[in-house]
């Protein structure tokens, strides 16, 4: 089995511009090193540079892309929000949505993000590579058709789920999303398509705030939404993934897996607050690579999303990789005793076991 890992350091140069939140930069507002946004280029870099101290990524089969052609991207976005992006990246830049400021370059730096996911999922479906991991930035999950929303500038998996679809018409995918966040965007493009399951795990209400909704359903319940409250743990995704995700997997039967992998559920995540660990990604991607080899002959491609803490993410990012290639080396938790008497009480933990149920029986009808 090989593992294919695709990355470029030019990615990691995408930033926010002079852009600290909603505050103009100057005066006794100090500039930030990442542009003033959450999303720092530290969290990916950090874990390359871990997989490289390990030797992990010397495992791994390494591959670049070119940036996501215009005919590919067209195929989701709309040629006024295409347009308009990359005139404004010509620039210095600007702000064309929701909490996605970009700076000069922007465009080409989120169009080598869409076309890393885009060779993976490519490579995966020719066999080039067993399953993969492109380790994309800025992520793109909450990317609609014609409007860029939170640090997500282009629909990375959407552009390479439609671009897979050329060569195969009748492409079935599963996108399975943990990252804390709603995945609103890929759920809108596909919402209508029977051919694409989404499945969304998620704080409830965390963001964006309107979306979500387990009653969301999309065509012929293709659209499969898993609001979990605030401080569900290693236990809670667990059960997830066994109760809601592997049933919705195994009744779909898809050629193709797609992981919106984020991070930011994880115990210390400054953007949420669950108290996911190394460990749960590491059990999440071990079941899902089984469900893959049971049902898509192995075909399984993740794609970084979110995740904002700079010290914690590359453990997280190492344990899922291990795990994605089959690898023995081992980053062990810095954290981990910590985290083991930060999960839920057995109390609150009947609370959230209950949660899921609900949900279980909700999604079962």
């Amino acid at each position: 089995m090989t593992t294919g890992f695709y990355w470029d350091e030019r990615c990691f140069w995408f930033s926010g511009g002079n852009y600290a939140f909603t505050l103009p930069v100057g005066g006794l507002v100090q500039p930030l090193a990442s542009g003033g946004i959450p999303e720092s280029p530290e969290t990916k870099r950090r874990l390359k540079n871990l997989m490289d101290v390990t030797g992990l990524t010397q495992e791994l089969v390494t591959k670049n892309a070119e940036e996501a052609s215009k005919e590919a991207l067209l195929r989701v976005h709309t040629a006024e929000y295409i347009k308009s992006f990359e005139t404004a990246s010509q620039g210095t830049g600007g702000e064309l949505g929701l909490r996605v400021p970009f700076g000069h370059g922007g465009y080409q730096q989120a169009a080598l993000s869409t076309g890393l996911a885009c060779r993976a999922v490519a490579d995966v479906m020719a066999g080039n590579v067993s399953n993969a991991y492109a380790l994309s930035r800025p992520p793109g999950h909450h990317c609609l058709p014609d409007f860029p929303n939170g640090f997500c500038l282009l629909a990375n998996i959407a552009v390479a789920v439609k671009s897979a679809r050329v060569k195969q018409a009748d492409l079935k995918v599963a996108v399975l999303d943990w990252d804390v966040h709603h995945g609103n965007g890929t759920e809108s493009i596909f919402l209508d398509d029977a051919g694409t399951l989404t499945i969304s795990i998620h704080q409830e209400h965390n963001y964006p705030l309107d979306s979500g909704g387990a009653d969301v359903r999309g065509l012929n319940n293709s659209n499969i939404n898993i609001p979990l409250p605030p401080g569900g743990g290693h236990l809670t995704y667990l059960k997830v993934i066994d109760k809601i995700v592997r049933p919705a997997l195994e009744k779909f039967k898809p050629d193709l897996i797609v992981v919106a992998c984020g991070y930011d559920a994880a115990a210390i995540d400054p953007l949420s607050r669950m108290m996911a660990t190394a460990d749960t990604f590491a059990t999440m991607t071990s079941s899902v690579k089984a469900m893959a080899e049971e049902f898509c002959d192995g075909r399984l491609v993740l794609v970084h999303e979110g995740g904002y803490s700079e010290v914690y993410v590359p453990f997280c990012g190492h344990a899922t990789i291990k795990t994605l290639s089959g690898s023995k080396i081992d980053a062990p938790d810095p954290f981990a005793s910590a985290f083991v008497t930060r999960q839920p009480s057995k109390r609150f933990q009947s609370f959230l076991d209950a949660w899921v149920d609900e949900l279980v029986q909700f999604h079962a009808q």
